[in-house]
């Protein structure tokens, strides 16, 4: 069972990247031995789960991820990549900051939390980049990451490995990298589409937040101007022709067939940012609603027993 993640991702195309890194990616998108696609986040589970119930445990790897998600576009290479010691360093560095000293201490020993987050100050202290092609989300998909898609590029594979897939009547294979039917028995709810579009959604949606719901919310997965900021500058920083995933990851499993092809948060996040524009207030208020209706009780299952 995959964890309970969602993630967003930046595909750069492989020229954006500087030589060696843009030949080693061009032969690893060829390799046969790279993971592909639909057994990545199981790869990626699996190592991670190895380090953290060691004794004592990893909090990051000894080296940096040589792995990437890989897509390709009109015979264009887009790269993804893991950069998991990263993603675990900055992981680890909320982790810590969220908890009580006490409370992190019973999952990853003093010593080596140190030693850790020494690691992670030399590699700053490097002029090291700190920017992942890869955000995470435990638990919910958070409202601001669907805003920069749109309800076509959606595209919903139901079923199980192992047990065939039915393919949603809206899915594109296209749009979710895959080849042939067979070749993707996973189960997946994925967005994609170009970093044009999605700065140019956010870029709208700003002003509009802003003056309806301000900078500030009480709870952390509602949307705000500053977390829609936050998420500007984030694509902000990658090639403008790359491309942008919104991926359900383990999430899809907290939901059953119906549930998953009745799930229109994008597109209700569409209507909700265009009713509070024309200052349609019931339009507006349903369709948050319904979002909030929707996350609020998957977000709950983090607490239950």
């Amino acid at each position: 069972m995959l964890p309970y993640a969602a993630y967003l991702r930046v595909y750069e195309p492989v020229t954006a990247f500087p030589e060696p890194a843009r030949t080693l990616w061009t032969v690893y998108a060829d390799s046969r031995r790279r993971p592909r696609r639909i057994h990545a986040l199981g790869v990626e589970h699996r190592d991670a789960a190895l380090r953290l119930t060691g004794s004592p445990p990893e909090v990051a790897p000894e080296r940096e991820s040589r792995d990437a998600y890989v897509r390709r576009l009109d015979d264009m290479i887009y790269i993804c990549p893991w950069a998991t010691r990263l993603r675990s360093w900055l992981a680890f560095e909320r982790f810590r900051n969220e908890h009580a000293a006490g409370v992190a201490a019973a999952f990853v020993p003093p010593p080596v939390a140190e030693r850790a987050m020494s690691d992670f100050e030399q590699w700053k202290n490097a002029g090291r980049p700190l920017r992942p092609h890869i955000l995470t989300s435990t638990w919910h998909v958070p409202l601001d990451w669907f805003v920069p898609f749109a309800r076509g590029e959606r595209c919903l594979m139901l079923g199980t490995p192992g047990t065939g897939y039915r393919k949603s009547d809206d899915a594109s294979e296209e749009a979710a990298g895959h080849g042939s039917a067979t070749a993707a028995p996973a189960r997946t709810l994925i967005y994609v589409t170009s970093m044009g579009e999605a700065r140019r959604r956010v870029a709208a949606a700003l002003p509009v937040v802003r003056e309806n719901l301000g900078d500030g919310t009480e709870e952390v997965y509602l949307l705000s101007a500053g977390r829609l900021e936050t998420l500007a500058r984030w694509l902000g920083e990658f090639h403008p022709s790359a491309l942008v995933e919104l991926d359900y990851g383990g999430l899809v499993h907290l939901m059953d067939d119906r549930a998953l092809r009745a799930d229109e948060s994008v597109a209700e996040m569409t209507v909700a940012l265009t009713g509070m524009e024309r200052g349609e207030v019931e339009l507006t208020v349903a369709m948050y609603k319904r979002l909030l209706a929707r996350w609020r009780p998957v977000r709950a299952l983090e607490a239950a027993n």
